[in-house]
């Protein structure tokens, strides 16, 4: 019989601290992280505590400025930290990518004194965020928003309701983007929202096929305010800053995209190593290591891909089309790879004492969250080709 077990991904990182960063995590993954995660995800169940030992091992702010408590690390490690904690289980890993989604705009568009009033706590000091623009009626179509701000003296009275909001009801704070002016992108504006303030209010997360233990809510809204000191850039500036935003965001959904698949691939791997049947192991059917082989394959050209990506953006170059393809490319290698893993684990895969199933479930959602991968065939399309008539 075989006894090779899966072995860590060999990764290629700048520096010794990137590779003392790995240890960490992979440390609290297994420690802290994968023996509860398929208890924990049955049951629906969000591990707070998880996140908070995060945010006190510097795992939050990983790609923002030290001087605001973030960890000055470049893209090409944080998201390779994403993968590693996707694989260990997606609830955490999409959730620390969610958070620095939610980060973004204050750090990269914030006021100065802004930054230094709310970041270290953002990214070091325990709060989790969430990202709010996607609403019942907008989804892909995000310009065409109905969440008002209007302005009231020295502040902003916010009404209506965003859609599929990760972290719903458990953030400290929503980066929320809302109309402040004429239709269209031009008329949005962006706010920094804390989770307490009156009138904000979350429904009861949402029933879904996978992912269960990280909660998705609809937030209302009723007359939220917020002073203007919370406004992000100047009014009408929200939408560009949430673009903005989903470059960077849709790489960090590569990363647990590839994470996934990883975590697959080695179940599938450690499966077919010690499932006998016909006298040997099965992993000795060429028919099995042919797609062993290729899911590997897979996962490796996506992991190039983002990591590529990664590295334009570290560059200060442009990397919305990478990002993109990314996005697009990993998800949906996630998608197959999981497929073939059920398969390989056969009547095993398909029941809840094995891994597999979960990951195929979880991988489904790659293909929709940020942007679904049609909105990403369209994005590189007009990179390549310009904007589509109308």
């Amino acid at each position: 019989m075989h006894d090779r077990a899966p072995q860590p991904v060999d990764r290629h990182l700048p520096t010794d601290e990137a590779r003392d960063l790995i240890s960490l995590v992979r440390d609290i993954a297994q420690r802290e992280i994968v023996p509860k995660a398929a208890e924990e995800e049955d049951a629906g169940r969000f591990p707070r505590e998880i996140f908070a030992l995060l945010s006190a091992s510097g795992l939050l702010g990983l790609p923002y400025e030290a001087e605001h408590g973030g960890g000055d690390q470049p893209y090409e490690v944080y998201l390779q930290v994403l993968e590693e904690l996707a694989a260990a289980r997606l609830t955490v890993g999409l959730g620390v990518s969610v958070h620095t989604l939610a980060s973004y705009a204050l750090a990269a568009h914030g006021a100065k004194e802004q930054r230094v009033e709310h970041l270290p706590a953002m990214l070091g000091g325990g709060l989790l965020g969430a990202y709010c623009l996607s609403e019942p009626s907008s989804g892909s179509d995000a310009a065409s928003l109905r969440t008002r701000a209007v302005r009231d003296g020295d502040d902003w009275v916010i009404t209506g309701t965003k859609a599929w909001i990760t972290h719903g009801g458990v953030a400290d704070f929503y980066t929320v983007m809302a109309r402040t002016g004429q239709e269209g992108p031009r008329g949005i504006t962006a706010f920094l929202v804390p989770g307490d303030a009156e009138g904000l209010t979350a429904a009861a997360p949402e029933k879904k096929m996978g992912l269960k233990g990280s909660p998705t809510a609809q937030v209302h809204f009723d007359g939220v305010r917020v002073p203007d000191a919370r406004r992000i850039g100047e009014p009408g500036q929200g939408f560009p800053i949430a673009l903005s935003a989903l470059d960077s965001g849709r790489l960090g959904i590569a990363a647990c995209a590839i994470g996934v698949a990883q975590a697959a691939l080695d179940e599938a791997a450690r499966y077919a190593t010690e499932r006998r049947q016909f006298g040997r192991p099965i992993a000795d059917f060429q028919g099995l290591r042919f797609m062993l082989a290729d899911m590997a394959t897979q996962i490796e050209a996506g992991r190039a891909l983002y990591l590529a990506a990664a590295r334009l953006r570290d560059a200060g170059r442009p990397f919305a089309r990478q990002a993109a393809m990314a996005k697009l490319h990993c998800t949906d290698t996630a998608m197959r790879v999981t497929v073939d893993a059920v398969q390989i684990l056969g009547g095993y895969g398909y029941t809840a004492d094995f891994p597999a199933e979960r990951y195929l479930r979880e991988a489904k959602v790659l293909q929709i969250v940020e942007g679904t991968n049609q909105i990403q065939r369209m994005v590189i399309a007009r990179h390549l080709v310009g904007a589509e008539e109308r």
